[in-house]
């Protein structure tokens, strides 16, 4: 995926912060764009159907905000609190829920909503968490795949966008709980990944 300069990069939020940022891969009209297909995509399978959308708190907030609103359906919704990274860069798999289900989810069709696909060892754990729970179906959505081997057996039913193996934050990534709020996705400066800061948490 070809990346974009710093000038390319589609709105003043990002001033602030741009110099912390070493290159754009995705600026926020391509993003918009493909979130326009993937609610087609989600639509169409559910049709006639009530939804039950389960996003992954934190990193998942914007990307779930922007598609739900794009799905005319019937639908739920409900938070699955997960931390896994815990300061590093890399998701482990050990997840730690920090808020559980509120919804009854048995006999319903299910779809989880993730801001991105790393290692596929959380998102395999949340999987088996929630098929013990018994829905009628149960699928994913990831905003973001990294192009990495796994040592998992986990495929997403849905993905935004495939990316290189690079950490990247915006649209509701984070590095140690910043720059969540950039409209674009981003590489930061290798001296940036060098700062640190008071903790980091992302599901992956």
């Amino acid at each position: 995926m070809a990346s974009e300069p710093l000038s390319g990069v589609e709105s003043d939020a990002v001033n602030s912060i741009r110099n912390d940022l070493q290159e754009v891969l995705l600026v926020e009209s391509q993003i918009q764009q493909r979130l326009d297909e993937l609610a087609a995509e989600i639509q169409s399978d559910y049709t006639d159907k009530e939804l039950t959308l389960v996003p992954l708190l934190t990193g998942s907030v914007l990307f779930v905000a922007d598609l739900l609103r794009r799905l005319p359906g019937p639908l739920r919704l409900d938070f699955l609190g997960i931390s896994s990274y815990r300061g590093q860069t890399r998701s482990s798999g050990d997840i730690h829920i920090t808020k559980a289900l509120q919804l009854d989810v048995q006999d319903h069709d299910v779809l989880v909503v993730d801001d991105i696909l790393d290692t596929g060892l959380s998102l395999a754990r949340v999987r088996d968490l929630l098929a013990a729970l018994r829905p009628r179906s149960l699928k994913f959505c990831v905003f973001l795949e990294k192009q990495v081997a796994r040592d998992t057996e986990f495929h997403p039913d849905y993905v935004g966008f495939h990316i290189p193996d690079k950490f990247v934050v915006g649209y509701g990534l984070d590095y140690q709980e910043r720059y969540r709020n950039l409209p674009c996705v981003g590489v930061l400066k290798p001296e940036i990944m060098a700062t640190t800061f008071p903790d980091t948490r992302r599901v992956g």
